[in-house]
């Protein structure tokens, strides 16, 4: 069977659904890379459940979520409405970060994270912790589902409405503000629209406006003349805008291309006929998101190593991923905190465009910034996170024998990196492990703080390895 061609990735191979074999076989590796894309990693105890489940069971529980949903969203919902009074923002960025970590649904949280970055809308000029925690309530609503009704859902979001000026644009002096984020960032790219087409559906956007804190049309402020759009003419409004955006043969790909990225590899530059199949599914399927995201998590290109491990992680997955990863507890006031040192403050992305992620993401501060955090959050010394999220303790209920240095390694590296670092390193982590119980501690130490402190280092040097920082 043809897999790849020289330059190119055959599109039906890519595309079918993968198949365990002996060249490919469904383990740890592959288990934590599925856990990692469709979520934010996994608990030992889930990567353990994978394993036996297979991929397709594995898969088919991301895409559905788990048990208690409804629970947990009345729970959320509880706590957004304590918030959403208050100017300070941190309390939201915390109540997100929770949602993140304890949701039933993870896949549904990594897709509101990523029209977040899709929709970018900052906290910095919108000014309102409501309507920014009720668009990030809209994102969740629709993560899943069709992106039609999304998109004409967020262009009435009140946030989006002040971040892009809607509310300032009048009969006589529209604001084209939003119709050219609509086309270049939201739907089509650049390219596949001309300057006359933001112009006109600048027309059709005014009188949008917001009262009683809702979306309002204000017909007298709304410019009912005709105008023409990709070649229609008439009296358009600004769902009729939306609308012709979806019809535009470019809006599958440029959507396709986005979740290509997020899903697949943001070093891998896909080729139009590589993106075709995708693109394809969403046209016929009225933009069906889950349909299309489906397809990616069961095909053979997601299994392969032109997908494996490449992505970094954003500070939000890097930080989410790490307290799942050992089953913690902690109050995410702390956490978000953390974020903004990492270069991630959700609800503040740094442009209209987002976040550019990649290897913007890593330099020499932030480098430093995710080790601080590893270290606070595995040390059990900070106080924002205590001993919520002990690897020592971790150790002790998956009863790992700690006489053996070679097994407690392999323990943190299955569940950190799911076996996948080279012997190399591997040799380096066992030496320390041996070495370690020879340091000279502080004599008022007890032997079970000394044990427990050579635990603890082990992890985190395990969450300093290089391969840490790829998704």
């Amino acid at each position: 069977m043809v897999r790849y061609l020289r330059d190119q990735i055959d599109p039906r191979w890519a595309w079918a659904p993968y198949e365990p074999d002996s060249e490919r076989p469904w383990d740890l590796r592959l288990a934590g890379h599925v856990y990692r894309r469709a979520g934010f990693g996994a608990t030992y105890q889930e990567l353990q459940e994978a394993l036996r489940a297979g991929p397709k069971a594995t898969i088919d529980k991301l895409l559905q979520g788990g048990d208690g949903q409804e629970a947990f969203d009345r729970e959320c919902q509880t706590m957004a409405e304590a918030i959403q009074a208050q100017a300070d923002d941190l309390p939201l960025r915390a109540w997100w970060l929770y949602v993140m970590l304890y949701t039933p649904h993870p896949l549904r949280e990594k897709m509101t994270l990523f029209w977040h970055n899709h929709f970018a809308t900052s906290q910095a000029k919108v000014l309102n912790v409501a309507y920014m925690l009720r668009q990030n309530q809209l994102l969740r609503q629709h993560a899943l589902g069709r992106f039609g009704p999304l998109l004409q859902a967020i262009s009435k979001d009140p946030a989006m409405l002040i971040w892009l000026d809607t509310v300032e644009s009048k009969k006589g002096k529209p604001n084209e503000n939003y119709a050219r984020e609509l086309m270049e960032l939201f739907s089509l790219g650049i390219g596949h629209y001309t300057e006359a087409d933001i112009r006109q559906a600048a027309r059709a956007f005014t009188g949008w406006e917001i009262k009683q804190d809702r979306f309002f049309f204000n017909r007298t402020q709304h410019d009912a003349t005709s105008k023409t759009v990709f070649g229609q003419s008439g009296p358009l409004i600004g769902e009729d805008v939306v609308r012709l955006c979806l019809q535009q043969t470019a809006c599958a790909s440029f959507l396709a291309r986005k979740l290509f990225r997020y899903f697949i590899s943001e070093t891998l530059a896909p080729d139009a006929d590589l993106i075709e199949p995708l693109a394809k599914a969403f046209r016929d399927s009225n933009y069906d998101v889950k349909l299309v995201v489906e397809t990616m998590l069961r095909s053979n290109l997601f299994f392969s190593d032109h997908a494996y491990r490449a992505r970094v992680k954003s500070p939000t997955e890097f930080g989410v991923g790490l307290v799942r990863s050992l089953n913690g507890k902690v109050g995410t006031i702390g956490l978000a905190q953390a974020m903004e040192n990492l270069g991630q403050k959700l609800f503040f992305p740094p442009s209209v465009k987002g976040w550019d992620g990649g290897t913007q993401w890593l330099h020499s501060t932030t480098l430093l910034q995710r080790q601080n955090l590893a270290q606070a959050i595995t040390s059990t010394e900070d106080q924002r996170f205590g001993r919520r999220c002990d690897p020592a303790q971790l150790i002790k209920q998956q009863r790992v024998p700690e006489q053996d240095d070679a097994a407690v390694v392999q323990f943190f590296v299955d569940l950190f990196l799911q076996n996948d670092l080279p012997e190399e390193a591997r040799q380096r982590l066992t030496l320390y492990r041996r070495e370690s119980a020879k340091h000279r501690y502080p004599p008022f130490w007890t032997e079970e703080d000394v044990r427990e402190h050579r635990l603890r280092t082990l992890a985190y040097l395990v969450i300093s390895q290089p391969e840490y920082q790829l998704d």
